[in-house]
């Protein structure tokens, strides 16, 4: 029986009318367990023709999972732990699976519906909040890897299909058809953090298609499904495939997102940040154990220092920072606040190469 879906409003801070800020609803769904002409090459180079939407689904859904989860509830109680169910897509025949950190974030355990009908239990192997991604491994044969597309642009009114497990429905995934309504949409999580490089659809999405691909019209991923605006009608948003492809050959690689070492730890600064460190600065990004001898250091930043800018671009969370930084062309300008003065420091920051994924 379904009891719900997760829905909670994003935090204010002072200074966010220089912000585009959406209020997201995540698709955790809490459950009591019980035509136009076009083509294009896929990666080996064969070229591909734009399918009748009927046959996208039929190439693509024998790709995507149920995603079932069990955590652990407020309290630590280990007695009525809450279920949820979301969805996932298969990368390879290895048995990885691309799905959303939200959906198995603190949960104790996974298990993996296949299209077949099939349960397998699966283990989160890679996660990054940030991006809101994460990674599950199953052991299972005959997998159906998914085809992701390669695509440098998208349209804006080009047919998308969205393909999930709402509300966990018996019977296999939901299929809805939209439109790519938006490019380049960024959006403030109910935990405070920026989530850049979204596409915007009108496809139709509810709780449980969290970690469900978003396919075009050749049966090829362009992104995975993240989150709604509750307040208005047919506005979703997917994480687009072109910005997360490197980073998935990373967590592969590393169980995490590989980003430059600049030689300290960031901290978002919420109120009770503020509060703990006696900070005089509302927002930004609290610079803690910074390591003298890399590039942070040896730009002159401090510990405690607080970082309010990069290249101009307002920092409010570490969603801000970490994009600020993977745009920047090797030198930044970090505008630092400290107690009582304001002063700026450079920093040449090189992108280090990802580790080879693994065997």
């Amino acid at each position: 029986m379904v009891t719900g879906s997760y829905s909670r409003g994003a935090r204010s801070r002072r200074g966010l009318t220089r912000r585009i800020a959406c209020t997201l609803s995540f698709f955790i769904c809490s459950l009591t367990i019980t035509a136009f002409g076009g083509e294009q090459q896929n990666a080996t180079g064969v070229s591909l023709a734009e399918l009748p939407v009927p046959a996208v689904v039929s190439k693509v859904r024998p790709s995507v999972v149920t995603v079932l989860t069990r955590g652990i509830p407020p309290g630590g109680s280990q007695h009525g732990a809450p279920s949820g169910s979301g969805s996932g897509v298969i990368l390879d025949t290895n048995g990885y699976i691309l799905t959303n950190n939200h959906l198995v974030q603190g949960v104790t355990s996974v298990v993996v519906g296949l299209s077949t009908g099939r349960l397998t239990p699966g283990r989160v192997v890679a996660r990054d909040f940030l991006l809101d991604l994460a990674l599950i491994r199953i052991t299972a044969p005959d997998l159906v890897p998914a085809e992701f597309s390669r695509r440098t642009a998208l349209e804006i009114g080009e047919t998308v299909i969205a393909i999930g497990n709402p509300l966990a429905l018996k019977g296999g995934s939901t299929v809805t058809v939209g439109v790519i309504s938006a490019l380049d949409r960024s959006v403030l999580t109910p935990e405070g953090e920026t989530l850049y490089n979204l596409l915007q659809t009108d496809a139709a999405i509810n709780p449980g298609n969290s970690g469900g691909p978003l396919v075009d019209r050749f049966g090829q991923v362009v992104g995975i499904n993240v989150a709604i605006a509750p307040s208005a009608q047919a506005i979703s948003y997917a994480i687009a495939i072109e910005a997360m492809t490197s980073h998935i050959d990373s967590m592969m690689a590393r169980g995490t997102v590989e980003r430059p070492d600049l030689g300290l730890i960031p901290l978002t600064i919420t109120p009770s940040v503020a509060a703990s460190f006696d900070l005089e600065s509302d927002r930004g990004i609290l610079a803690l154990q910074v390591d003298q001898a890399k590039p942070a250091g040896q730009a002159g930043l401090q510990s405690g220092d607080v970082v309010t800018a990069i290249d101009n671009r307002p920092l409010y969370n570490m969603g801000d920072f970490w994009h600020a930084i993977e745009h920047a062309n090797g030198q930044m300008s970090f505008q630092i606040a400290t107690q009582g003065k304001s002063g700026t420091s450079t920093i040449t920051v090189s992108q280090p190469a990802l580790l080879g994924r693994k065997p």
